[in-house]
């Protein structure tokens, strides 16, 4: 019975994801800041850890305690939605520490492991906002766009050593927590002179042709996992699919 540690599991895709692998028959290590048992049904293949991606102590204790694995989900991320002009750079940083150097440490951590049993997959979660550029989101952007050049050249390092890697870009998910997560992090963010633009945007987001479920995501992460091909990108949702079949 293979075994997944998914970071992000509190909510959202996280959540779902660990719920999907749990139904599919693998361990499920799952992972979130504040472990929180009643999100997920009790099971004997369940496991639920305490990590922190920001904190390499917290890493270390996590992969110790979660023993032999045999694909990692870095899905653990935070949102940000403003103008660009009014974000400290320490909110900049802030969101590099989880969505890109989170990821990063991850990797770093979980690779000698893979790489000494010749077997593994890594797959990390980026954004449909790296398929095609979006308003307001631009620190957020370059977090998850730094994710991808990371990952792709992330895979040539480590196809010799049979470990696979794999990209998985989410589209629009209005059923997140993304906003609700970050409302402290984006207070002042939208200065009087962006109003009426941010304004067009929210509207806009209103009445999305087409949006990203959690299932969505867990499915696509699932089949990144299982997929023994040269594969990267799964884009999950039907939006991120249509930007993804556009480029």
């Amino acid at each position: 019975m293979k075994t997944v540690l998914i970071t992000g599991c509190s909510s959202g895709y996280g959540l779902e994801t660990a719920r999907h692998f749990l139904a599919q028959g693998w361990n499920v290590v799952a992972t979130m800041r504040q472990p929180q048992p009643a999100l997920l049904p009790a099971s004997p293949g369940l496991r639920i850890l305490a990590l922190d991606v920001t904190q390499p102590d917290s890493i270390a204790l996590a992969l110790e305690a979660a023993g032999p694995i045999d694909a990692l989900v870095n899905n653990a991320g935070i949102g940000l939605f403003g103008a660009f002009e009014a974000t400290p750079m320490a909110t900049v940083r802030e969101v590099f520490e989880t969505n890109t150097f989170g990821v990063m440490a991850m990797c770093q951590a979980a690779i000698p492991r893979f790489r000494q049993r010749g077997a593994g997959v890594i797959v990390n979660v980026t954004s449909s906002a790296t398929l095609a550029p979006f308003p307001l989101v631009a620190a957020y952007t370059a977090s998850k766009t730094a994710v991808q050049g990371f990952t792709a050249s992330l895979r040539h390092e480590l196809q010799a050593f049979g470990v696979r890697v794999k990209l998985v870009a989410p589209g629009y998910g209005p059923s997140t927590q993304f906003t609700a997560n970050g409302q402290q992090r984006m207070q002042g963010l939208i200065p009087d002179a962006y109003a009426p633009f941010a304004q067009e945007v929210f509207s806009s987001l209103g009445q999305p042709a087409a949006v990203t479920t959690a299932s969505d995501v867990a499915q696509a992460i699932w089949q990144a996992a299982n997929d023994v091909s040269e594969r990267l990108h799964f884009p999950a949702g039907a939006d991120a699919v249509a930007l993804a079949a556009q480029r």
